[in-house]
This record gives structure tokens, C-alpha cells and sequence, in this order.
């Protein structure tokens, strides 16, 4: 479904409500010529006990903190940009939806420093299903091992989600989706496992969970650090460590989770066959008991959600 196709009305940006068509920068915008921005992506669920946003606040000390290293300031206190999110989805009457703040350097001057452009705010909001499609969930999907390598950490700060960073991705999707594939895997400079183009990854070997660890390039995902808390209530070990590539091929079984993702299964790489190709038990019980949890919303893990 393109934006088109949405009925939904306005934005909020900089500060007030616009009209969705009337959202615009100026040609000249920092951001859009060397991608110093940042941002977030949160989703809202219509739980048992009212529509929420999850891990609202999480995301929002990420974007907060992705902006340090570019000494991008965002104007506005993170209480605005909490009221700002929960006014625009009671306007336009989104119960769930996937919600993209954005902060980047704006329209003034063009040089690579961007010491004198102003800093512009904006959110959106939108219906999006799962990302990789719904019969991903139960299905999985097919994935290839990139040939373009994640950027290392000493290059650009992976622990911050910037726009500009993200075209790597986009080359790793592209190639993927060329390949025949459903997404990618992408290594890192050592030529181990870091993440998906917008999304963490676990391998399950004898019914222990492996993550890579943020020292792999890889951003400390909201939806990862969720998966390995449910994991361990749940009595499973969940070890942070480097991935091989081949470790990928003789795994029981890999899921990626992410935000838009939720949590998918990886049903081959490279053509190889993962498990028997099909969701795992594991994979199986973690997807159901995440999405338990964001259409529940239980007592237990009430900080985790944000009502609106």
C-alpha cells in the first residue's frame, strides 16, 4: 500500500499540525544531501487495555542519543514529542500503526558542516503491516549474505540510528531483492554476522539462544533487547557473541527481529535450507509470546507501553 492509498491527513512538524501533502523541506535541505539526520521507528498496538505505543520511551533516549554525535539539538523536550506522537494518532484515529520521528539538519546553507543549519523536527504516522510480509510470520523468509560489508563503528557510529548510515542497507536490500532474495544478511568488517539491513538476528543451537553483540557494528535494537528479556523469563540462555557466516548455514534455526519485523523467521540462507525450512519451536514460542505481549499489554511489563 503506498502513502496515497492512506487515509491519513496530517503531520505533525516543527512544531505544529500540517497537511500530509503540505509536509515539505526545500530542495537545498542539509539532510537530504548528506544525510545528517536521525531517527526512530516505533509502532503502536491496539492492546486489550486500549491502543498504546511500545517502548515508546526507549526510542525515544534513542534518538535522543543518536543525535550527540552530530551535534544535532533537538529543540523540542522529549514530553513534547511524547504529547505531539499521542495528539497525531488520536487525530487520525490510529489505534496501530508504525509511528517515524525524524530530526535533521534543514535549509540554509550547504557546506559539510553543518554548524549553521537550522535543526527541523518532524512525525509521522501511517497503518504498515508486517514488514516482510504476513506469511513471513509463520512461513519465514529467504535471505542472502550480502557482499557489501556493515560499516565499522571507528567509520560511523553504529549505535546511532542516522539517515545517511542506512544506504548501506539499501544496497544490501537491492542486491537481496536482485538474488531473488527476501532480505539480507549483512557481515562486518571481520567477516562476522552483524544484522539484517534494518533488523538484529538470533541463531538457535540446542536450544540456546545467540545475538551478536553491539561490538559487531550492529544497533542495539529495542525489539532485540524485548526478545531476549521475554527469552530468559522464559528460562532460555540467551549469549551475546560473534556469529560466523557458517554458523548461519548449520544454525537450528534464525529469526530476525526489529521493529517493522516484529519477529520473523529465517527459513534459508543462501539457498541452504535452516532446521527443517520451516519456524522452529523456539522461534515459534518467542514470536507467540511477543505477540502476547504487545496485544496483551500485561501488568508485568506495563512500563513498556505508553497509552494514547
Amino acid at each position: 500500500m503506498g502513502f496515497d492509498e492512506m487515509d491519513v491527513e496530517q503531520i505533525w512538524m516543527d512544531g505544529e499540525f500540517v497537511d500530509w501533502e503540505d509536509a515539505q523541506i526545500h530542495v537545498l535541505t542539509h539532510g537530504l544531501h548528506y544525510g545528517t539526520g536521525v531517527f526512530e521507528g516505533v509502532r503502536a498496538y491496539d492492546t486489550e487495555r486500549g491502543p498504546a505505543l511500545f517502548r515508546w520511551e526507549d526510542h525515544l533516549d534513542r534518538l535522543y542519543d543518536s543525535a550527540k554525535p552530530y551535534d544535532i539539538e533537538i529543540p523540542y523536550e522529549p514530553a513534547e514529542l511524547t504529547a505531539a506522537t499521542t495528539e497525531l494518532l488520536d487525530r487520525e484515529g490510529l489505534d496501530s500503526c508504525y509511528v517515524r520521528p525524524i530530526a535533521f539538519y534543514g535549509y540554509d546553507m550547504l557546506g559539510v558542516n553543518p554548524a549553521d543549519a537550522p535543526v527541523r523536527v518532524a512525525i509521522a504516522a501511517w497503518p504498515w503491516g508486517t514488514y516482510l510480509g504476513e506469511e513471513a510470520l509463520e512461513e519465514g523468509v529467504d535471505v542472502g549474505v550480502s557482499s557489501w560489508r556493515k560499516h565499522a563503528s571507528s567509520q560511523i557510529p553504529t549505535n546511532s540510528k542516522v539517515t545517511g548510515a542506512y544506504i548501506n542497507s539499501v544496497l544490501a536490500s537491492l542486491e537481496a531483492e536482485r538474488n531473488g532474495y527476501v532480505e539480507a544478511i549483512v557481515l562486518n568488517k571481520e567477516g562476522n554476522v552483524a544484522e539484517g539491513p534494518g533488523e538484529n538476528i538470533f541463531l538457535i543451537e540446542d536450544g540456546e539462544l545467540y545475538t551478536t553483540p553491539l561490538s559487531a557494528s550492529i544497533l542495539g535494537g529495542i525489539t532485540r533487547d524485548t526478545v531476549i528479556e521475554l527469552a530468559r523469563e522464559r528460562g532460555y540462555s540467551v549469549t551475546e557473541r560473534p556469529i560466523s557466516r557458517g554458523e548461519l548455514y548449520t544454525a537450528d534455526e534464525l529469526f530476525f527481529s526489529g521493529t517493522a519485523a516484529e519477529v520473523t523467521p529465517i527459513r534459508s540462507v543462501d539457498d541452504v535450507e535452516i532446521g527443517t525450512g520451516t519456524k522452529g519451536p523456539v522461534t515459534d514460542e518467542l514470536q507467540a509470546a511477543f505477540f502476547d505481549l504487545v496485544e496483551r499489554r500485561p501488568p508485568e511489563h506495563e512500563e513498556w507501553f505508553r497509552p494514547i
